[in-house]
């Protein structure tokens, strides 16, 4: 798997990009952000594919050291919540175990990822800040946004039908 990083997060994460020469399925390809909200570092994932993604709030030092371990627990934790099948869900799972950080590659992946922070920001301020705000129900909502980048589809839609074509 594959994890498209910003500066910022490449800044946060102490961590040097692998160079890129592979071939690997996009579906294993992930951009990610960490930017502030009420000053606290949060992470925004979303996969190149399915736009598919994941608000990771109010991350410490030691969280950024065990990054790897933290998206795969919040991507297990997110899948449940969304009723993805367990089957399903330890495909994935088995994806999150070799992690390569890189740089961003993908314009289009980059402005849906800004078009959603807009949006979970505005969620939050309406649910009255990041402590008020069920991050599972967040993240429930950002992934049923429609989203012309993919075809006018829900990205939870279109990352179902890619687990369908996997194992």
């Amino acid at each position: 798997m594959k994890i498209r990083c910003t500066q910022k997060m490449l800044s946060e994460l102490k961590e040097k990009p692998v160079l890129e020469y592979d071939s690997t399925d996009p579906f294993w390809s992930w951009h990610a952000n960490m930017f502030y909200i009420e000053r606290h570092k949060c992470v925004l994932i979303t996969n190149d594919i399915t736009l598919f993604t994941l608000f990771i709030p109010a991350l410490k030092k030691p969280d950024f050291q065990n990054f790897k371990l933290i998206f795969g627990q919040q991507l297990f934790k997110n899948l449940l919540h969304e009723k993805i099948p367990q089957n399903r869900i330890e495909i994935v799972l088995s994806g999150c175990e070799k992690i390569q950080y890189r740089k961003t590659n993908n314009r289009s992946v980059l402005g849906s990822m800004n078009n959603q922070r807009a949006y979970l920001e505005a969620v939050i301020q309406n649910e009255g800040g990041l402590e008020r705000t069920d991050i599972f129900k967040l993240n429930h909502k950002l992934n049923r946004y429609i989203l012309s980048p993919i075809g006018y589809n829900r990205p939870v839609e279109m990352f179902i039908e890619q687990l369908n074509f996997i194992g």
